[in-house]
């Protein structure tokens, strides 16, 4: 079976951190996830999704990631149900998430230019470059990826199909 998430959106509140008894930190925050199309009125609509992370990983949401910040997620959906006050049963379906990725820098968020940008993976370390803000990339086609030497030279007896 296959059960796997991967969602980027901005954060609608900032992360709500919790203990445990057992003294586990767990987050729940909703992300704002832009549909691929727009309505009938020409509109993109997105949809709000309810989120979930556990221990250090919440820990570091919860410090790092605040209201209107873009993150990756990658987890996956759990559906679970209880009982209500009211004696009715209640379904709940949400993401369980295993790690998050800071998308943009705060600077860029709250619209200044220049300065540092980062993208924090808290699943796997930290990783911080200079902004390339001034700097535009060459994505056309008249330079060789592979440098400037010349084509291989291999015959057809050489390949092994």
């Amino acid at each position: 079976m296959i059960n796997n998430v991967v969602l980027v959106g901005r954060m609608t509140r900032d992360a709500e951190l919790r203990y445990t008894p057992s003294n586990q930190a767990v987050a729940t925050f909703t992300l704002a996830v832009n549909r691929n199309f727009k309505n009938q009125n020409g509109e993109r609509e997105a949809d709000f999704i309810n989120v979930v992370i556990w221990r250090q990983q919440a820990e570091n949401l919860a410090n790092w990631a605040k209201k209107g910040a873009l993150i990756g997620i990658t987890g996956r959906i759990q559906t679970r149900n209880y009982e209500n006050q009211q004696g009715q049963r209640v379904y709940v379906t949400e993401v369980v998430a295993d790690n998050f990725q800071l998308l943009e820098s705060r600077t860029a968020r709250e619209g200044q230019s220049g300065g540092y940008q980062s993208n924090a993976n808290f699943g796997g370390g930290f990783q911080s470059a200079p902004s390339q803000s001034n700097a535009t990339p060459n994505f056309g086609r008249d330079e060789s990826p592979f440098g400037t030497t010349n084509p291989m030279d291999i015959s057809d007896d050489d390949l092994p199909f």
